[in-house]
């Protein structure tokens, strides 16, 4: 596994030893940073929150394209030493949160991220759950997109969120989601 592009491109990143995490590939990663970049322009300032990060492919990945800040979430032991290997090897420490909890033990945000990568296992609901329970407890900015990779069969719904796009990559399914706006009446 490498970083796709940025300040880091072509730098390895390691995986987690074991069969508990399922790293994005590099080509799906490409995908999905190609679908936020057409939508975005570009990183530059913006606090991505990672969830279920495993190696923390993805927010790296943000990371170097100029995003501001990583918030890492990720419990599995295996991932941990992965993911805080990542980090130090690419000097990324001062940028980064590390939150080794479940997803769903996260309590109120002291801030709105603009983007929210979700990765979790497939054939679960963990990723539209959690979704559901950061909205509310102010972890997604108004205006932020999210990133929620699934098996390619599942089918997303969140209350308060449309989908923008989805993408079948191989056997993953990428969903970009945005917040209702509320109709007037």
């Amino acid at each position: 596994m490498r970083i796709i592009s940025g300040q880091w491109r072509s730098r390895p990143i390691v995986a987690p030893k074991g069969d508990t995490t399922r790293p994005t590939a590099d080509r799906t990663r490409e995908t999905l940073f190609s679908m936020l970049n057409s939508r975005l322009g570009n990183f530059n300032g913006l606090y991505v929150l990672d969830l279920f990060s495993g190696s923390g492919a993805l927010g790296l990945e943000a990371l170097s394209r100029g995003a501001a800040h990583v918030t890492f979430v990720e419990q599995d032991p295996a991932a941990l030493t992965a993911l805080r290997k990542n980090i130090a090897n690419l000097d990324a420490e001062m940028k980064c949160d590390v939150r080794p909890v479940s997803v769903l033990t996260l309590g109120p945000a002291q801030r709105g991220y603009d983007i929210i990568l979700a990765d979790p296992p497939y054939a679960t609901n963990a990723g539209v759950v959690a979704v559901d329970k950061l909205s509310r407890l102010g972890w997604i900015a108004d205006d932020a997109w999210i990133s929620l990779e699934t098996d390619h069969k599942s089918d997303i719904e969140i209350k308060g969120y449309a989908i923008d796009t989805s993408r079948k990559v191989g056997k993953a399914k990428l969903t970009l989601l945005r917040a209702q706006m509320p109709t007037c009446e």
